[in-house]
């Protein structure tokens, strides 16, 4: 009586040769299939074709760095990321408040609290703020300065800290004031990529992702 025959698993060969027809997505599952199908599927010799196609900056990278299959699901999960629609921001500028604190000499100069939606965004639409205070205003001139911005999740349930300062500045150039001095400053979020400042909801979602993350509005 005959035994029936094994099942054998193609050769490692005939993997890596049927692979190079694959695309990207087929070729991640048939490497779920098993260990060899696995070791044979995820060559940096299949996938490196495939990466400097769709990501020709990431295939440029030292071989040591990361196989060719992980560096292309990383590029492809952050495409798919960028891709999505943003969800409306969870704040907004009625739960903030801005405390700005500034000290020169060892002594506090400005000190005041202000809740965000009442000032004035320089320009619409842009998390850009100007905040002026009454008073004595800081003096003209290069002079050591310690400037402290804080971000107050409104009923203290947060803060976040934006700007801790120390050196030597300009009054001018913190924002113009009259013959009295500076009475006022802008502060804002800027972005890296562009240096511009980031429009009014991408402020708020940067801020909820660090005041929100334990605390519920």
């Amino acid at each position: 009586m005959e035994t029936p025959s094994k099942t054998l698993s193609p050769p490692w060969e005939a993997l890596i040769l049927v692979a190079t027809y694959l695309d990207a997505k087929t070729l991640a599952i048939s490497s779920c299939v098993s260990k060899s199908w696995f070791s044979s599927m995820s060559s940096d010799h299949i996938w490196k074709p495939i990466l400097a196609t769709h990501f020709p900056s990431l295939s440029t990278l030292p071989p040591s760095t990361a196989p060719s299959h992980r560096l292309f699901a990383i590029a492809q999960a952050a495409a798919k990321r960028r891709r999505q629609k943003l969800t409306k921001p969870n704040l907004s500028l009625a739960d903030l408040i801005f405390t700005i604190s500034i000290c020169s000499s060892g002594s506090r100069v400005i000190s005041t609290a202000e809740h965000c939606d009442t000032l004035f965004m320089d320009p619409p639409g842009v998390f850009r703020f100007r905040v002026s205070w009454d008073g004595v205003g800081l003096e003209e001139g290069v002079k050591e300065m310690k400037v402290m911005w804080n971000v107050v999740l409104k009923g203290w349930r947060g803060v976040f800290t934006m700007m801790e300062f120390e050196g030597k500045v300009h009054g001018g150039e913190m924002c113009g004031g009259g013959g009295g001095g500076v009475n006022k400053v802008s502060v804002g979020i800027l972005s890296v990529v562009n240096w511009r400042y980031v429009d009014l909801e991408d402020g708020l979602r940067y801020l909820q992702h660090f005041l929100l993350s334990c605390n519920a509005l």
